[in-house]
């Protein structure tokens, strides 16, 4: 283990992914870590460059255990699809190898808000994973609330309610209850913000041990879905009478989510999902109720690239919106 008062030895699962890509990239730039992959060995996925591969059997729990050891922290970054018992393995292998911080997979709105976790059951393995790390005191966990992936969900018309190929808008209530809202490079420059702060705080700068067993945020916009048209009008050359727009009350398109999900419809748990976080309780905007770790380490509002990432966004929507 590093004992120096930074930790230099990070592992991650999902650097080939979308999301996890950029935190090892990011992690990297810094010139303070070496980055190690955990993939299993039929994975197709491309890790960047610089990064070490080690090839782990999630049947074989003893290959996760050898992969960890001598690693200061685990990053874990998991589709929504992966069996659900997934990140316990990790994790139980993170503590048996003596890791001692683990950032779960979390990557999501703001789960400690109650009345979220209660009504989008998926979020209630975060709370769970966390307590189990806390309980056992062999490590300690820090959660990152970066809320829904910007360039993701904007391309899928069910999530932020834009259709974005045809034109058209489902504003949910009036559209203007903000959220906050993450791009993908942002979260990773995040990660590699938070995992490159001293072990103790310098001066008056707080340092890592100050975010033990802690929930943190970070964002690029806080936004509503009206300032997400109106950008889209911009990248798409058009203006609000080109777009067929209506209004849905939160309450009712929750509802009818859920249904939707009950029957086996995929987009329904999307359409559930999205909604609750855009509720006028202001639950979806944690900048404000809960402040970001933006300033401490040193990551930058991204309102100038408003613009650039919803046309990422027409891109992914064009191709491979689900990817």
């Amino acid at each position: 283990m590093s004992t120096s008062n930074y930790l230099t030895k990070i592992a991650i699962v999902g650097a080939g992914g979308r999301s996890g890509g950029p935190m090892a990239q990011e992690l990297l730039k810094t010139g303070k870590h070496t980055v190690t992959a955990l993939t299993r060995a039929d994975s197709e996925a491309k890790l960047p460059d610089g990064i070490i591969a080690k090839n782990i059997d999630y049947d074989k729990p003893e290959t996760i255990v050898e992969a960890l050891k001598g690693k200061d922290a685990l990053i874990i970054t998991l589709s929504v699809t992966a069996p659900r018992d997934t990140e316990e393995k990790l994790v139980d292998a993170a503590l048996e190898a003596g890791v001692k911080w683990i950032i779960p997979n979390g990557w999501s709105p703001d789960t400690q808000d109650e009345g979220v976790v209660k009504d989008v059951f998926v979020f209630q393995h975060q709370v769970t994973t966390r307590e189990k790390i806390q309980k056992d005191g062999r490590a300690a966990f820090i959660g990152i609330c970066c809320g829904f992936w910007y360039e993701w969900s904007l391309a899928i018309p069910v999530a932020f309610g834009i259709d974005l190929l045809k034109h058209e808008a489902t504003l949910i209530d009036e559209g203007d209850v903000k959220i906050s809202v993450s791009t993908w490079p942002q979260v990773g420059k995040a990660v590699a913000g938070i995992l490159s702060l001293p072990l103790q705080g310098e001066g008056s700068k707080q340092g890592l041990n100050g975010l033990k067993n802690k929930v943190v945020y970070c964002n690029s916009f806080t936004i509503s879905q009206k300032e997400m048209l109106a950008s889209a009008y911009r990248v798409t050359g058009t203006k609000e009478s080109d777009w067929k727009i209506t209004k849905e009350p939160a309450q009712t398109r929750y509802t009818e989510g859920v249904e939707a999900m009950q029957k086996g419809d995929r987009q329904g748990f999307a359409k559930m999902m999205y909604t609750r976080i855009f509720y006028p309780d202001g639950n979806g905007d944690f900048e404000t109720r809960r402040g970001t770790i933006n300033e401490l380490i040193g990551l930058p509002k991204e309102e100038a690239a408003l613009d650039k990432y919803t046309e990422i966004a027409v891109d992914r929507a064009k191709n491979s919106p689900y990817s």
